[in-house]
């Protein structure tokens, strides 16, 4: 006789006509399906209250993670972050589909050990696996294009102009507004802010200005959140125009739902009109060195009223003029034209 058994006569039950006994439970057998069937009702419950025991509300689900949008252009941004998402709901939900429908209805056999049909070249769906990702991609890219563009119009006139500073490790505001009301000071661009380019700074006539400064030790005194407080008027237009001193940071209000690079050497600018009265968080997106993380500030959204008085109150606090923009403008950046409305 054979070491493996293989001259023994074979029956159907096995060597030797020897019935085979497969253990309980092992492929596929009804011990194994109702050891399934128990375990999905529990798997179903911890996905249930990992999904209900978050900090989040029913409100919050629809934004999936966004904050609530205080800006008039912010749903915007909110609509493209849902749309992208529905996409990709959408091709994940395809791609698990076809890779059930492959496991549930194309698994080996049981009783069949023949290699299943091989299909290769097949080009139409080359041809499909090929073109679907890139209409997917075009259709992205020209929805961000429109609002990348759109958000980044500016008005020729706008209501209020706010110089923001950013250096190691806080913020400064330079607020470009005509405080005490007389046209004729000063006579042109203060040189804090000669390094600013005319047409993105837009400087309006008589405009002496107030600024307010911080430091990593900065509290908001209303409610104790670290760094700066810029003010900002409800209901009205306001360009931020945005320079650096040092190296690059980035500019981030995270209920306007957007975030702008500020660059020495180079200036971005950008608009809001918040709608939306209360205090928010801001800061620092960009890695900046070693203090990064205390570059933060906040930003009161308070009624017009109550901004022209502040901007008053700051005058009064001998807060007047100008802190130094940043870096000078140069080169190609210095002629740059930002688009207008």
């Amino acid at each position: 006789m054979s070491p493996n058994g293989s001259d023994l006569p074979h029956g159907p039950n096995g060597v030797g006509g020897t019935p085979t006994h497969r253990p309980q439970g092992v492929g596929g057998s009804p011990t194994s399906r109702r050891g399934l069937r128990r375990r999905l009702p529990q798997a179903l419950a911890a996905g249930l209250v990992l999904a209900t025991a978050t900090g989040c509300s029913y409100k919050d689900y629809p934004r999936l993670g966004m904050p609530s949008p205080a800006t008039e252009q912010a749903p915007r941004i909110l609509a493209l972050w849902q749309g992208s998402w529905a996409a990709a709901l959408a091709t994940g939900c395809l791609v698990w589909g076809l890779i059930l429908w492959s496991v549930i209805f194309h698994r080996r056999s049981r009783t069949k050990v023949e290699v299943p049909p091989q299909t290769r070249y097949n080009l139409p769906i080359e041809a499909l696996y090929t073109i679907v990702p890139i209409v997917v991609i075009a259709v992205l890219f020209y929805f961000t294009a429109r609002d990348e563009n759109k958000l980044l119009e500016t008005s020729k006139k706008p209501q209020h102009i706010i110089n923001v500073v950013g250096f190691q490790w806080s913020w400064g505001f330079n607020y470009v507004e005509n405080v005490d009301g007389n046209a004729a000071t000063p006579k042109g661009v203060p040189s804090e802010l000669a390094e600013i380019p005319a047409n993105k700074l837009s400087f309006p006539a008589g405009a002496e200005g107030v600024y307010d400064v911080g430091t990593p030790a900065s509290r908001n005194p209303d409610t104790g959140n670290p760094g700066p407080t810029l003010w900002l008027p409800e209901g009205q237009t306001v360009r931020f125009v945005l320079t650096s001193r040092d190296v690059i940071h980035s500019f981030w209000v995270i209920p306007f739902l957007m975030k702008q690079d500020v660059i020495p050497g180079h200036t971005n600018v950008f608009e809001v009109t918040p709608n939306k009265l209360g205090t928010f968080m801001g800061k620092c997106a960009e890695l900046c060195g070693q203090d990064h993380s205390r570059m933060l500030f906040n930003v009161k959204v308070v009624t017009p009223e109550q901004y022209q008085q502040h901007l008053k109150d700051l005058a009064a606090a001998g807060q007047t003029g100008y802190i130094p923009s940043g870096i000078a403008t140069t080169g190609n950046a210095k002629n740059s034209e930002p688009k207008t409305t």
